[in-house]
């Protein structure tokens, strides 16, 4: 095994056929154990990674997954096994790395993981049922109310989970809801602690679940905005504290950008009939400007190749995380709430073998 340790971190621990290049090539990796010896480090939690993003958002949503974790650790081993879900269509150099660097998910299947954190797919239908993955999806959801302490799901995956287990639909929200928006504490909760409040979290995503489906179903929300819906909200399912997270707390600071260019080519390319609307509050005035010139011309000339001209690198600059404690924060508390219960329950073993002995 391998673990990778920056900046006085605790390491971020993954088998070392497991490490993908471009995080290994970008992170500190030393070797500090033996496959055999990877159980045994102190404060160790485990956390299987199941990444169904597109191909175009895949191995960025794996590093920014996987920093955020090490990032949040603050005093825990954190060990991550990469999956993916069977029938997402798949290009070959996607598929390549899948098959480099991500294991079956038969095997998680037939495992137990303290935590597990889920992202969802770009949807092509309207009922998330009729996803040539969800008998899979569904399995897995099952499968981790049952076999974690606790799972994260995100964007897509928590809409499809509340469908899942309790029949909740969600809805269009018409134009895209991107960018970022402000979101109060809605409750108490131990996940939130030392999470700005109002909490901006970068949000895109087309449809949401609505807050009172939520709550007549059992769900804690934990963040909501007047304006915005739903962000955070908790529910246990068996076995598991199930987290369910509209947002994308794990973006890099460019990422809304990447989407939004992604977009405006779509645009361009006649894929969409409509120009993107710039993500909200989150370009400064000059950014803003230069799209506002970029688009003017993109609507009066539509070809792709105007690509070329795109104000990427000027506005690249004036970008920042300013989310990222929130982030780490949110981060932090799940992991250490997963490593409490696991001592926990060693405790109750130890004491109950010294009982009968």
């Amino acid at each position: 095994m391998l673990a990778i340790s920056i900046g006085g971190t605790m390491p971020l621990v993954m088998e070392r056929s497991q490490i993908p290049t471009r995080w290994a090539g970008e992170a500190d990796c030393q070797l500090i154990c033996c496959a055999e010896e990877a159980h045994r480090l102190p404060n160790c939690v485990n956390i299987a990674l199941v990444n169904n993003m597109p191909d175009a958002a895949l191995e960025d949503t794996e590093a920014q997954f996987l920093g955020l974790l090490r990032d949040s650790g603050r005093g825990l081993a954190v060990y991550v096994k990469l999956f993916s879900l069977p029938n997402i269509c798949r290009g070959e150099r996607a598929q390549r790395h899948l098959d480099s660097f991500y294991s079956d998910i038969n095997s998680l299947l037939l495992s137990k993981f303290d935590g597990m954190i889920m992202t969802g797919t770009e949807p092509r239908q309207p009922n998330l049922r009729e996803e040539p993955y969800w008998a899979s999806l569904a399995e897995v959801l099952d499968w981790a109310e049952e076999n974690t302490t606790s799972t994260i799901l995100s964007c897509l995956a928590a809409h499809a989970g509340v469908l899942h287990s309790d029949g909740i639909s969600r809805r269009p929200v018409g134009n895209k809801q991107s960018g970022m928006f402000e979101y109060r504490h809605a409750s108490k909760h131990f996940l939130t602690a030392d999470i700005d409040n109002p909490v901006c979290f970068p949000h895109s995503r087309w449809n949401e679940v609505p807050e009172a489906d939520l709550t007549a179903c059992g769900y804690q929300v934990l963040t909501h905005s007047s304006n915005a819906g739903v962000d955070l909200f908790v529910k246990e399912k068996k076995q598991s504290m199930v987290v369910h997270c509209q947002g994308h707390p794990e973006y890099g600071s460019h990422t809304l950008m990447k989407e939004y260019r992604r977009d405006v080519r779509r645009y361009l390319r006649k894929e969409r009939e409509t120009y993107p609307t710039a993500p909200h509050g989150y370009f400064d005035a000059n950014s803003m400007d230069l799209l506002a010139g970029f688009r003017e011309l993109a609507v009066n000339d539509r070809r792709e190749e105007l690509m070329a001209l795109f104000p990427e690198e000027e506005i690249s600059a004036s970008l920042k995380n300013t989310w990222r404690k929130s982030a780490t924060s949110l981060y932090a508390n799940w992991l250490q709430y997963m490593a409490s219960r696991k001592a926990q329950r060693e405790t109750n073993r130890t004491f109950a073998r010294t009982a009968w002995a």
